[in-house]
């Protein structure tokens, strides 16, 4: 059963507006769930540099009635912190070199892991809220770039069997401030980004709030400069042995997203796949061998 909104979550809503003191303390408390979660605060002060009234000035800036409050919900948190894709690499090889467990073993443990996490932690109330709103919009449109891009890609190709209404951003050179410049409060607009944030998925978030529309950001991590400017932020675990931090938790998400909305639209939705089928066998794009 999920257990609702992580640590990272709650940080995540405030980290706007919190001091740089304060910020220091949430990305130690983000990024070092266990040792929250099993150390005294004193060991904590002592490990971080930062004063115990620090933390507990944090629980509350959280909406946390106590430290202590704050300690058990870090039980929950997936912490990580973004590290550089060459230290990464250096990693690998060097794990590589000393033997162990097979790459493909390590890797696929890795994103079972970050997908039962994904569902253990998601609130499915908030899940249900976004797609109600999407399923709503009289426009969907999707942003991703970097490695965000496929996958922002393959939501929207998902989309677009059953809805007529969903449209990529910037997609093969296209203007994104075509696409901005048409969203109004009647639309949605998902955005996928992860560090190293790509500035254009952070422009094009906070865009997307001047023109009034539903935004859902999809990163991994409470420190995503567009959160703060969502309408609903899913933060997803992306540990892994790779260079490259994992999308295995985002595509389950985004498949998710798009199968609760099919689930939505009704004999439209049927209608218009059976409709896409067809002329998918009519102009030879399938194998009918």
């Amino acid at each position: 059963m999920p257990d609702g909104p992580s640590i990272e979550d709650k940080i995540a809503a405030e980290y706007g507006a919190l001091s740089a003191k304060l910020r220091a303390a949430a990305d130690y408390v983000a990024a070092n769930p266990v040792d929250v979660a099993t150390r005294s605060l004193r060991a904590i002060s002592a490990s971080s540099g930062l004063a115990p009234a620090t933390f507990s000035r944090l629980a509350r800036a959280l909406g946390f009635a106590s430290y202590e409050d704050m300690r058990e919900l870090s039980r929950n948190a997936v912490g990580r912190r973004y590290v550089s894709f060459s230290e990464r690499v250096r990693r690998l090889q060097a794990e590589a070199g000393a033997g162990g467990e097979p790459f493909l073993t390590r890797q696929a443990s890795a994103c079972a892991a970050n997908i039962e996490a994904m569902a253990r932690l998601i609130d499915p109330d908030r899940l249900e809220a976004a797609v109600d709103r999407l399923h709503a919009a009289r426009h969907v449109v999707l942003f991703g770039a970097l490695g965000s891009t496929g996958i922002v890609e393959y939501m929207g190709y998902m989309g677009n069997y059953f809805a007529p209404n969903w449209r990529l951003a910037g997609r093969m050179g296209a203007s994104i401030a075509s696409a901005m410049a048409d969203l109004g409060a009647e639309d949605a607009l998902i955005v996928l980004t992860k560090p190293p944030f790509a500035r254009r998925a952070i422009l094009a978030a906070e865009m997307g709030r001047e023109r009034g529309a539903y935004l859902v950001v999809i990163t991994d991590t409470h420190a995503c400069p567009a959160l703060k400017w969502a309408d609903q932020g899913f933060i997803l675990p992306s540990d892994s042995p790779h260079f490259f931090s994992s999308y295995a938790a985002s595509l389950v998400l985004a498949e998710t997203i798009i199968g609760m909305m099919a689930a939505r639209a009704g004999p439209e939705a049927k209608a218009r796949i059976e409709d896409v089928e067809a002329r998918s066998h009519r102009l030879d794009e399938l194998w009918d061998g």
